[in-house]
């Protein structure tokens, strides 16, 4: 095969976030500290992100250096599982997040702790069952017309996907909605315990909402017109609409390192002692909820 431009900057996009990501799991696992739910999903997130550049990288492998039928549902069945993972993963920190502050006394105990190991069973227990359709039968193959914009995916697997992603971003739109309203009203009441100017407790309040914008507006710019081109698209549709939606939604897990992981600065801490050469297991950390990350 004549070697697509648009396979080729999917392909280096994929070694990128293997690369990022890889770092994250590195740290995560490695590091005593990092025990605590927050980093748990932060870890799940980095992990299916690394799984989806890793199966980026297989797929453009495969295609172009050992074509095959049933190489091709594997990759494939990879990728479905990992980009649902990482958006399922997305909606679990989300959460976490929000019970971080509706319920912050009672969020560091062992409900959860609990609540992130079922959250997490959940999460990879369905992108694993939406991964394994392709490769036990659901699959166009065998039936070219029923193909959807990502061959050998049928368009009703496609729907579904897509639905589902429409039911994660609708749950995470109504968290953060609830977040700014506590944000805001937090910022309010410390404002007037301490006294604090009008002019502070709008700024205090405008930076929290302003993560929370391009938190969400990074998701949604990332993977809104891929999900509505699987609605709208089918095997007729030409494959450079899939290749254009597709790219943007892969650079969501290029992102998610940044956004999640690199900004938290108990790792950061652990970068720099890495890369100073002064790795210990014994970095002194801070408490510090989910919401502060």
């Amino acid at each position: 095969l004549a070697l697509n431009p648009w396979d080729i900057v999917l392909c280096v996009s994929g070694t990128i976030i293997s690369c990022e990501n890889a770092i994250v799991v590195v740290v995560i696992f490695y590091t005593p500290a990092f025990r605590a739910p927050m980093f748990l999903l932060i870890g799940s997130l980095a992990t299916a992100d690394l799984l989806a550049g890793l199966g980026l990288i297989l797929h453009f492998a495969f295609v172009y250096f050992a074509p095959s039928e049933a190489v091709s549902l594997l990759t494939v069945g990879l990728l479905v599982t990992s980009f649902t993972a990482s958006v399922c993963s997305l909606l679990t920190i989300t959460i976490d997040r929000y019970l971080s502050l509706y319920n912050a006394l009672t969020y560091y105990s062992e409900r959860t702790v609990t609540r992130t190991y079922i959250m997490l069973i959940l999460t990879w227990g369905a992108s694993i069952c939406y991964g394994l359709l392709p490769i036990t039968g659901w699959n166009c193959l065998k039936e070219p017309p029923t193909c959807s914009v990502v061959r050998p995916l049928t368009k009703n697997h496609l729907v579904i996907l897509s639905i589902s992603f429409f039911m994660v971003l609708a749950a995470m739109l109504q968290l953060y909605a609830q977040i700014c309203r506590i944000v805001c009203r937090h910022a309010q009441q410390i404002a007037v315990q301490r006294h604090f100017l009008a002019s502070s407790h709008d700024v205090t309040t405008r930076k929290g909402i302003a993560t929370l914008a391009i938190i969400l507006g990074t998701f949604v710019s990332c993977w809104l017109p891929f999900a509505i081109y699987c609605l709208l698209g089918d095997d007729t549709s030409p494959a450079l609409y899939t290749y254009a939606t597709l790219l943007p939604a892969t650079y969501n897990s290029m992102i998610n390192p940044v956004i999640y992981a690199f900004r938290n600065q108990e790792i950061q801490k652990v970068l720099w002692a890495v890369c100073c050469g002064c790795c210990s297991s014994a970095l002194p950390f801070r408490s510090r909820s989910p919401s502060d990350v």
